[in-house]
């Protein structure tokens, strides 16, 4: 059997490191030709060694790099089939009335704009190739909220409504768009998320993580970077042909 992704080209944003390396890596392991991106060359030109994509460094919050990214792929590759938008930060991890603005806006800067700028320049290129897939990195809290991450919230469920609307614009040019929604994900990124958690709410990490995250969930554990890698390739590839404007939860049954 010729593997899922073979002959397709695929940009991965935020793909130096976490969830992005591992989708790199799996789609390249699927037969895929995959571009990573984010805003650290060093980074980018490490996790491409591992992974076997190649690295093109771009700012998917500024059009001029993200133009130029594009660009560059037309250059090297001649196509694009698949646009997973992985690129994404955190945000404040406070209370409404403590925000700082400026991580607001960086938030959603990144989650929100950054997405719809590279879908903005991948639509036209996956219509030349007959259609594609793309895949919005959403999350459980784009579903349902979560006290002291409004940023992060806010930005995640617009994810959903910009997912839900373009699926509609582009599905009559075989273009799918869905929504991947991880729930409490294992690895540097969550652990970040505890710490800020615990020094905002004067509990202990350890007590964070069974009471929110582990104990909640239906499989009393967290998710692995590569059960959400395995997701999104089966919303980029074939396997889910018919499948769009929808949301698919990755999250071991958090409750």
């Amino acid at each position: 059997m010729r593997p899922a992704l073979s002959g397709l080209v695929a940009l991965v944003t935020g793909g130096g490191s976490g969830i992005g390396e591992v989708i790199a890596r799996t789609f390249v392991d699927a037969g895929a030709q995959v571009i990573v991106t984010g805003r650290n060359a060093e980074r980018l030109a490490f996790s491409a060694v591992k992974t076997g994509a190649h690295a093109m460094a771009a700012d998917v919050a500024d059009e001029a790099s993200v133009k130029a990214l594009f660009a560059a792929i037309d250059e090297k590759y001649g196509a694009l089939d698949i646009l997973v938008n992985n690129a994404g930060v955190t945000g404040p991890v406070a209370r409404a009335e403590d925000m700082d603005v400026v991580a607001w806006d960086e938030t959603m800067a990144i989650n929100m704009r950054g997405m719809i700028l590279c879908i903005k320049h991948a639509v036209p290129r996956l219509r030349r190739r007959g259609g594609g897939s793309i895949v919005n990195m959403s999350s459980l809290m784009g579903l349902r909220a979560t006290p002291m991450r409004s940023a992060y919230t806010a930005s995640k469920f617009a994810v959903i409504g910009i997912t839900e609307a373009v699926a509609q614009e582009v599905g009559v040019d075989n273009i799918r768009v869905n929504a991947l929604c991880p729930g409490a994900v294992n690895g540097d990124l969550m652990q970040r998320v505890i710490a800020a958690r615990s020094a905002a709410e004067g509990r202990a990490p350890d007590d964070i993580i069974r009471t929110n995250y582990t104990e909640k969930a239906a499989l009393k554990r967290w998710v692995e970077p590569e059960e959400v890698a395995a997701a999104a390739l089966f919303l980029a590839s074939p396997a889910s042909a018919a499948i769009t404007g929808d949301r698919l939860r990755v999250d071991a049954g958090r409750s």
